[in-house]
């Protein structure tokens, strides 16, 4: 399927605009298009995305959804300064992009994938040019020492500071619309510290709909069946912690690693793969009946579901990550105990609606003891399956689009 070219332009309602290709951008932009395209009443939407992510969404797209959605490829040179290592070059250069697609398009509003960046040009008062701007904020962490036991580290304190201070301009911001936030706990906050804290809105974190029995019954990487598979997928940064989980299970007593599995499923940083090559080398040497494996591609949905559902243990051993996560979704509803980090929101998540096990995954003695621990105990005495099936039930790709291409009528636009 061809993309609409120059020419071939009409008035959109809404452009959205994601230059990332890695992560969910593939997947919400989907859930954005397709229910765009089969309720009338909603926005007619075009998207700015890399060529590669545009050829992706519109080999997925049937003919007669793209009448409603036009899909608008970013330039190399777009790209190059949009996703430029000095985040204050990326962020403005986001927003000129942005303002460049929506002349060209005809959008009456921009909507950014990810608004965090975007917080520096819109705290100095940049604009949309006649049009609303909106966005989902991924990584609100200046809630977080309101969260019960929360620890906050010098340099937390400053990244936290200097968050509050940009949320603080950028909400008085006359272009700015609805601010999305995947945290539920950040637009209370957000209402009663800022002046302007009412444009910040929850949204629900889409959780994939299950896959069909069919689906589910194709590869599933060659799970050992009689082990207690510990499951990590995703793209694999180091904040993600494959290295701290390779750690932690050189750790364990030689029992307990003749009992489990491991795979590591998506792919790899490249930045990350000589030390994960490293680190699995001296685990096998450490551990040789410990099954472990790692599957450097991506997966697609139907496979992923496969291994969720085989799989024993879902891993979020996040590096003190910020924000969400839709591995606890993959989880919650497939009734799978997540092992995942303490901090922050994901461990808030994890705690309040018993997903699993939340431990200080920066440390490899204490996953190393959580793994022991749900390898003794039995992975099911860690999750509560009811409370985790009503977790994910409530944050379907539904909601989730309906929210998105909701109107937006707190923007003055300017």
């Amino acid at each position: 399927m061809s993309l609409r070219q120059a020419g071939d332009r009409v008035p959109r309602d809404m452009l959205v605009f994601e230059p990332d290709v890695e992560g969910h951008s593939q997947e919400w932009l989907r859930h954005l298009i397709e229910h765009a395209a089969t309720d009338r009443s909603r926005p007619s939407i075009a998207v700015a995305a890399p060529e590669a992510l545009c050829q992706a969404l519109a080999r997925t797209l049937p003919a007669d959804v793209m009448g409603r959605v036009e899909l608008r490829p970013l330039s190399a040179r777009e790209l190059h300064w949009c996703t430029h290592r000095r985040l204050s070059l990326a962020a403005l250069a986001r927003w000129w992009t942005m303002r460049r697609h929506l002349g060209q398009s005809g959008a009456t509003s921009g909507l950014f994938l990810s608004l965090d960046l975007l917080a520096l040009p819109l705290a100095i008062g940049l604009g949309g040019g006649g049009r609303t701007l909106s966005g989902i904020l991924f990584r609100p962490s200046v809630h977080y020492r309101s969260f019960s036991g929360h620890k906050t580290r010098p340099h937390e304190r400053v990244r936290d500071l200097r968050k509050d201070f940009l949320y603080r301009l950028m909400l008085r911001n006359p272009a700015l619309g609805r601010v999305l936030s995947l945290d539920p706990f950040f637009p209370a906050f957000a209402a009663r510290r800022y002046a302007h804290g009412q444009k910040v809105h929850h949204l629900p974190d889409p959780a994939h709909p299950a896959a069909t029995t069919a689906d589910c019954d194709s590869d599933t990487g060659g799970l050992p069946g009689d082990r207690i598979i510990f499951l990590l997928f995703g793209y694999l940064t180091e904040r993600k912690g494959p290295l701290i989980v390779l750690d932690a299970l050189e750790r364990l007593p030689p029992a307990i690693a003749a009992r489990i599995g491991v795979l590591f499923a998506g792919r790899i940083d490249p930045a990350l793969q000589s030390r994960l090559d490293e680190a699995r080398r001296r685990l096998v040497r450490a551990h040789p009946n410990l099954w472990i494996d790692i599957d450097d591609r991506r997966l697609d949905e139907a496979e992923l579901e496969g291994l969720v559902q085989r799989s024993s243990v879902i891993l979020a051993p996040y590096q003190r990550f910020v924000g969400s996560s839709g591995v606890l979704l993959w989880a919650a509803r497939a009734g799978r105990p997540v092992l995942a980090q303490d901090y922050g929101l994901v461990g808030r998540l994890t705690r309040e609606h018993r997903l699993g096990l939340a431990v200080d995954s920066c440390s490899p003695l204490a996953l190393s003891a959580a793994i022991t621990q749900m390898a003794q105990l039995g992975p099911s005495s860690f999750v509560d399956v009811a409370s985790a099936h009503a977790f994910a039930a409530s944050q379907t790709p539904a909601r989730f689009a309906a929210a998105v291409l909701a109107p937006d009528a707190t923007a003055i636009s300017t």
